[in-house]
């Protein structure tokens, strides 16, 4: 396939479309296929060899491929987007005019991807250029990513076998990896709602059905619903092939802020394992309520957690490394009404030097109002006065 002639590949063009076989037709128009680095096939002008052999909108579609890997061989990935952006269009078209079948679906899969890739590689370039604003591309992607979205989520004449709907997970995979690097998550909203009012919800090949709950997840974690961000998380932890080591690496750095959020713990067996010690003092801290430990650790590792984007989800760590800490306090005490002075105390014990009384019961109060703690404040007292009846209640039955 590497070294054949533009006629040989046109007319293996032909054959796939008119034998309708998706699968073909998508590697002929795919970056991931060899023949893209074949110098016979990279032209910067072959409209005319494409009109010879194919239907309009079909030669419009590999004209542009083509001169897509014209301008990928000459590392101008603004001219492949550009490229790109015709092939899509002119899919669209054919895609559009194919009633009542999919077999066409593996194409648009291909050519969807090859889009985002190129819109991202277009930003960067024309970036380090000064040209543009990063996610410009990306952003512009994304609008034709949602015509193809529009053409099947509209699919409503077919069978459910020759239904464009199953396209529709894959392209809300792909937006959201795009709404998600130009930080645009409300985007999300209506496509997650297109999916939750799908009845092939379930039926989504298993690859797909992870990526999305990722992204869902991931969603659900910034706008702290974290008990639908560890059920969506862990079903992607727990359905990601084994072999996809680095998959489960980065479901996790999401999950593990979640899962301490609700109490859960990780070990450090399971952090060794996917290589994410940068977590272990962390855990240390908030299970030992040492907020001086959480404070190094957090500094230690600000960089990778600022990458990851979870930082300011691991500070919110720190209102349960108190109430561990007060937890301690109570148990030492055993008694149901703490002297103010004491949570003081320890805390400079602890080398907190910088929190006074006033401080102490702002923390408490936001205990109390978060149900971390039953129990209230006596100001005429100045104690905390907790239940009887399990006055720290479990993280998971509070959050």
């Amino acid at each position: 396939m590497a070294h054949i002639t533009i006629n040989q590949y046109l007319q293996q063009v032909l054959e796939a479309i008119d034998t309708r076989d998706g699968t073909f037709c998508a590697e002929l128009l795919s970056f991931k296929h060899p023949h893209v680095a074949n110098p016979r096939l990279q032209l910067a002008n072959p409209e005319e060899k494409c009109q010879q052999v194919l239907e309009p909108p079909y030669d419009e579609m590999v004209a542009a491929h083509l001169r897509c890997t014209y301008a990928v061989s000459n590392h101008d990935f603004a001219e492949a987007y550009k490229c790109q952006t015709v092939v899509v269009q002119s899919f669209l078209k054919a895609f559009q005019a194919h009633k009542e079948e999919n077999w066409a679906l593996p194409m648009m899969y291909s050519v969807a991807l090859d889009l985002r890739i190129f819109a991202n590689n277009a930003d960067q370039q024309l970036s380090k250029k000064g040209k543009g604003k990063v996610g410009d591309m990306l952003e512009k992607a994304a609008e034709q990513l949602m015509s193809c979205f529009r053409i099947c989520a509209s699919d409503n004449r077919a069978g459910i076998d020759d239904s464009k709907k199953w396209g529709m997970l894959f392209l809300i995979n792909q937006l959201f990896k795009i709404y998600f690097k130009i930080n645009k998550l409300h985007l999300c909203k209506p496509l997650i709602r297109a999916i939750d009012s799908s009845n092939l919800k379930d039926e989504y090949s298993m690859a797909q059905r992870v990526t999305y709950k990722y992204y869902v997840g991931r969603k659900a974690m910034f706008d702290s619903d974290f008990k639908q961000a560890e059920e969506y998380l862990s079903f992607s932890f727990q359905h990601c092939h084994r072999s996809s080591q680095k998959n489960k690496r980065m479901i996790l750095i999401y999950l593990l802020p979640v899962k301490m959020l609700l109490g859960h713990m990780p070990t450090n067996q399971l952090l060794r394992k996917y290589d994410l010690l940068q977590f272990a003092d962390v855990t240390k801290a908030v299970s030992e309520g040492n907020l001086m430990l959480l404070n190094d650790a957090l500094a230690q590792h600000e960089a990778f957690f600022i990458r990851c984007g979870i930082f300011l989800i691991l500070e919110k760590l720190k209102i349960i490394t108190y109430r561990n800490f007060f937890k301690k306090v109570y148990q030492l005490l055993k008694t149901h009404q703490l002297p103010l002075d004491a949570f003081l105390v320890a805390l400079k014990f602890m080398q907190v030097d910088d929190v006074d009384t006033d401080e102490v019961q702002c923390i408490l109060a936001n205990l109390i109002y978060m149900g971390h703690i039953k129990g209230y404040i006596s100001h005429q007292h100045q104690k905390l006065v907790v239940s009887k009846q399990n006055p720290f209640p479990p993280l998971s039955t509070v959050s």
